[in-house]
């Protein structure tokens, strides 16, 4: 079976072609380009590269989220743009999971960190049995603090990654007494190529839908809907 990924929720763009167990190619930046620049001309070139035809890519994968507002817009309008053209399925993989496939094959408990703005962070805490990844705590958005208190509960050997850990670093290091590193620099971004994996096994498992159904998953509400709603209650206590 052969994948599209995608993943434009941070400030990672990635995506990747992916066939069975293999990585046919992966193209990711972190540079301080916008993802509406970047991610088709990257899509195009590793279809190039391994010429592919993309009307003959079985499915569509994207990280539907948590992320980045306008980076999960850009990605799952790509998703669904490519997807309903070709007439492809589209799968949709939770962001935080696909982080943590990073490290696949870790026994300690991984902990991926995003940034999510005024000082929260999107988290799961995980591990790996038997060669397949487990939910210790699903994807969620909150304090960081309320991760570290959790992870103090659990007092297990813990490895952070994500674009929050150089954000809250100095919060884990005061806050966290159970035994924690970090991971090196080449595997702790999202990559699409785990996207594409976790899509394989969601495929498998009938977890896809259409283009016309998929949508972004935020978790919580955004800038502009926060202050909307902030408005709403003054303007009705005002009432």
């Amino acid at each position: 079976m052969k994948i599209l990924s995608i993943d434009s929720s941070g400030l990672t763009a990635s995506c990747a072609i992916t066939e069975g167990d293999c990585v046919l190619a992966e193209y990711t930046v972190s540079y301080k380009k916008t993802h509406s620049e970047t991610l088709m001309p990257m899509i195009e070139a590793i279809c190039a590269m391994t010429d592919t035809e993309i009307s003959l890519v079985d499915a569509v994968a994207v990280a539907k989220g948590p992320g980045s507002f306008t980076g999960l817009r850009i990605g799952s309008a790509t998703a669904k743009g490519i997807a309903g053209a070709i007439k492809k399925p589209v799968i949709a993989v939770p962001t935080v999971d696909a982080l943590a496939m990073n490290l696949w094959g870790c026994e300690d408990i991984v902990v991926p960190l995003m940034d999510a703005r005024r000082n929260e962070t999107y988290s799961g805490i995980y591990t790996f049995e038997n060669g397949k990844l487990k939910i210790l705590k699903s994807q969620n958005a909150g304090p960081v603090d309320d991760v570290i208190r959790t992870l103090n509960d659990m007092g297990k050997k813990t490895v952070f990654l994500g674009d929050g850990v150089p954000v809250f670093r100095e919060q884990i290091e005061a806050g966290l007494s159970a035994e924690h590193y970090y991971a090196p620099s080449s595997c702790n971004r999202q990559r699409a190529a785990c996207v594409g994996v976790l899509a394989a096994v969601y495929y498998s498992e009938g977890k896809y839908e259409s283009a016309s159904d998929h949508r972004p998953d935020y978790l919580r509400m955004s800038q502009a809907e926060r202050e909307r709603k902030s408005r709403d209650n003054d303007r009705l206590r005002q009432a």
